[in-house]
């Protein structure tokens, strides 16, 4: 029978034509060569143009009924094939449906294009990058394979969860972060290997803990099962000197009581490498906030805006103060109110 479109497919041979549509999309969204890396391209576009013949021929009443009765032989080459040694003696009544039909495959972006495409909002598509052309004149494509398992329903795992540890400087100023992931993948032939894949995240600027970043089905391939998303979320690593509030960055300095009383500079260093100059001119009360605008985290919804930088002054009381002392204090503060 040569290929088995409705295996490449993953669905029944009863499947209606909305079947062949969900289907058709859910594997080509996995095989679409803008969604692979560069090495695994020539992988991708063969099981690709897979995909894409087989919708072609099986969402087509006239291809599919000759399919069905003369398989892809029959369907290509126009003709009824030899019958084997037990029916020989039924030949004689086996006529092709439609003696004229000749075999034209439609291109694989335009059965793309058009699935797709009309359900994006504006009436825009969702080829993305994938340029137009890249499978024409690419119709020798009958290489059958049992990677794409048996018909019938297909099961989804839960999604993969990973922490992925930042620094308050990364979620500060932004970052890309490579992760390296080992998944089981099935060849053409049906032979099971391992690939590693490098995924590349970009960190934004004021993400927050719990954050998650998606790749959709990049879990392990088995037959009849839909690989699991591979989600990572983010986790913040404790900082030296900034803890962070919301959106807001705070900040603990400790003064001496004289400092309290007479004023204090403080040279603060921001996480992304400036100086910031907060000088104290007023008496400082125990438990006081010092607050700097838009010195805090960026907000990530909101470019260009950051929190506030909040500064919590504790003062530090000496822990004994001799007769002398106390009368000086006496006799400085004596009057002060």
């Amino acid at each position: 029978m040569g290929v088995d479109y409705y295996n490449i497919l993953k669905v029944n041979r009863n499947a209606s034509e909305d079947d062949l549509r969900k289907s058709y999309k859910r594997l080509a969204m996995i095989w679409h060569p803008d969604k692979n890396p560069t090495a695994k391209r020539t992988e991708a576009e063969a099981k690709f143009k897979q995909i894409s013949e087989a919708y072609d021929v099986l969402s087509d009443p006239q291809k599919r009924q000759i399919y069905d009765l003369y398989g892809e032989e029959g369907l290509k080459s126009g003709q009824c094939p030899p019958p084997s040694p037990s029916t020989s003696r039924h030949y004689f009544q086996r006529q092709h449906p439609n003696p004229s039909f000749r075999f034209k495959p439609r291109d694989a972006e335009d059965i793309y294009e058009e699935l797709f495409g009309s359900e994006s909002a504006g009436g825009g598509n969702e080829r993305g990058n994938y340029s137009r052309g890249h499978f024409r004149n690419n119709t020798n494509n009958s290489s059958s394979s049992s990677y794409f398992g048996n018909g019938g329903d297909m099961k989804k795992p839960n999604a993969i969860e990973n922490l992925l540890p930042c620094s308050l400087e990364e979620l500060y100023k932004g970052a890309t972060k490579k992760m390296k992931i080992c998944r089981n993948i099935f060849e053409g032939t049906g032979k099971v290997r391992t690939l590693e894949e490098i995924l590349t995240i970009e960190i934004k600027p004021g993400w927050k803990k719990g954050t998650k970043i998606t790749f959709p089905e990049k879990g392990n391939q088995e037959p009849g099962i839909i690989p699991a998303d591979i989600v990572f979320v983010i986790d913040e690593k404790p900082h030296a000197t900034y803890v962070r509030d919301g959106n807001d960055l705070v900040i603990k300095q400790e003064i001496t009581l004289l400092e309290a009383l007479t004023g204090k500079t403080f040279n603060l260093t921001t996480l992304d490498g400036r100086n910031i100059v907060l000088p104290l001119t007023d008496i400082v009360k125990p438990g006081v906030e010092v607050v700097v605008p838009n010195e805090g985290m960026p907000i990530s919804k909101e470019p260009g805006k950051k929190g506030n930088l909040r500064v919590k002054i504790d003062v530090r009381y000496p822990s004994r103060l001799t007769s002398e002392q106390k009368l000086e204090l006496r006799r400085v503060l004596g009057g002060v109110s």
